[in-house]
């Protein structure tokens, strides 16, 4: 496959890329099962590192969502390849998938806090205690937000590592640059 444009994505694309990435993984890793159960039994986050900094990167990859979205439309061109129209399609489903995704966990995290009355608990002893624009309106009944934020962040796993099969099969497959166009300039030798 042919390239069109530039064979890479600029050095600030690639650090988002990574960072949020490796938010994901850990906070993932680190995700504490029965959250909500543990709550309501008394449990106060502050005192799990697990829950703080899960709660942390979420904010973390919140943040750098909405950053890499206005990046975007700054950014210069983003590398182009030719594929067939099949792989770009998919191509163009997979990030958009990935892109609800990292907006939608850290939203449905929030309003499983809020309906639940937990609170959000960040590094450096950070803390919001109560949500009520959350916990008071229609939205906090419409779901049962824990479990949906755990399905959400179980598809965002799966998602990424499709993904990342797929920038692999590009490189040793089809050989054609798209795994390079997003790694540091010391591994596009």
């Amino acid at each position: 496959m042919n390239q069109v444009s530039a064979s890479r994505y600029d050095a600030l694309s690639r650090a988002f890329h990574w960072v949020t990435a490796l938010a994901v993984i850990i906070a993932f890793v680190l995700g504490p099962e029965h959250f909500g159960r543990l709550m309501h039994q008394g449990l106060d986050p502050a005192t799990r590192s697990d829950i703080v900094w899960h709660e942390t990167l979420g904010v973390l990859v919140f943040v750098l969502t909405l950053l890499r979205l206005v990046w975007v439309a700054l950014r210069p061109a983003a590398p182009q390849f030719e594929d067939a129209g099949w792989m770009l399609a998919l191509s163009k489903l997979m990030h958009l998938a990935l892109w609800a995704l990292l907006l939608l966990l850290p939203v449905s995290a929030l309003l499983a806090l809020g309906s639940e009355g937990h609170p959000l608990t960040l590094l450096g002893g950070l803390r919001l205690d109560q949500m009520p624009l959350i916990a008071n309106s229609p939205i906090a009944k419409l779901a049962d937000w824990g479990k949906l934020h755990g399905l959400l962040g179980d598809v965002l796993i799966w998602l990424a590592g499709l993904h990342a099969v797929a920038a692999i099969y590009h490189h040793v497959a089809l050989k054609d640059g798209v795994l390079l166009s997003m790694l540091p300039k010391k591994f596009a030798r």
